[in-house]
């Protein structure tokens, strides 16, 4: 099994300086959360914003745990993002995925599919914040590498013509309208991958799915009040395995849908933010499913400073 590299200890030393720079100026959930990739912004899509609390002048840091159950499935995601004077971001996320009752259909009981996330974000135009009273947007550009774990599918993914690692690149659009305390978010995600990469990137087999595609997600928030918000996000999804398994002779039993989610995220305190959602997921390898739909529930834990 390949080893899988993780710079958790040059992180681990970013978020203790940062403990030692950082004393809040943000609003209460100006930041964001922590997404399941890692980087900050709602919980299934990147905003422009940059994660932990630090302002223009501090280094900041933060940590989450999310757990996703859906229908067939559930998900475990871990992880830490470095705030750099409120422009650059640093993020690692590890996410285990519990195929359950699918893994047992492919003969694989106790199956995970394990992914590591190592992303950077750069914000290049606007302050979400000091320009809410302009049209002018927060705009970063994120990229991610992501690298999924090694196990008893990988035969299979490669019968398929797909790859174990890939690149995703974003650029997020955020804008605050701090007096109606509405947020709203687009992005535009250069991607190959598959199920957000847990299934792999790309796919050859019955044609060619392993070229690059645009694809949009949208969130909006409205700031119910000071340390409560609720919202909508929807994130796009390129089929790219379906024509692969029905070259396999799998039908659409690999048809994949769009993510979508509604929120509600609390802050007790500065440095604490819960995160509630119902998800839908869509189809997860609906061969196994009887294509029953993903719907469940996300939650999030986040600590930031």
């Amino acid at each position: 099994m390949r080893k899988i590299f993780t710079p958790l200890p040059l992180l681990a030393g970013l978020l203790i300086s940062a403990g030692a720079h950082a004393d809040t100026g943000k609003l209460l959930l100006t930041g964001g959360v922590s997404t399941i990739e890692g980087a900050a912004g709602g919980g299934l899509t990147p905003w422009a914003v940059i994660g932990s609390n630090a302002t223009a002048d501090e280094i900041g840091g933060s940590a989450y745990i999310t757990h996703v159950g859906t229908t067939d499935y559930g998900l475990n995601v871990y992880g830490a993002a470095v705030g750099i004077h409120d422009r650059y971001e640093l993020s690692i996320a590890q996410q285990d995925f519990n195929t359950r009752g699918t893994g047992v259909a492919l003969g694989l009981p106790g199956l995970h599919l394990k992914q590591t996330i190592v992303g950077a974000k750069v914000r290049v135009l606007g302050d979400a914040v000091l320009d809410s009273d302009t049209l002018m947007p927060q705009v970063a550009v994120g990229v991610q590498y992501k690298t999924l774990g090694s196990t008893g599918l990988d035969n299979t993914l490669t019968a398929l013509g797909v790859k174990r690692h890939g690149v995703d690149v974003y650029v997020s659009a955020t804008k605050l309208f701090l007096g109606q305390s509405v947020l709203v978010n687009g992005t535009l995600r250069a991607t190959r991958a598959n199920q957000n990469g847990l299934l792999g990137y790309g796919a050859t087999l019955g044609g060619n799915e392993d070229k690059y595609t645009l694809q949009p997600e949208f969130s909006v928030a409205w700031l119910v009040s000071k340390n409560v918000a609720i919202g909508a996000e929807y994130r796009f999804m390129r089929n790219k395995l379906e024509g692969a398994g029905r070259a396999a002779g799998l039908g659409n039993g690999l048809r994949s849908g769009d993510w979508k989610d509604i929120f509600i995220a609390w802050a007790p305190t500065k440095n604490l933010s819960l995160t509630l959602a119902y998800v839908d997921l869509g189809v997860i390898v609906p061969a196994t499913t009887a294509s029953r739909k993903q719907t469940g529930y996300y939650l999030s834990a986040q600590v930031a400073f």
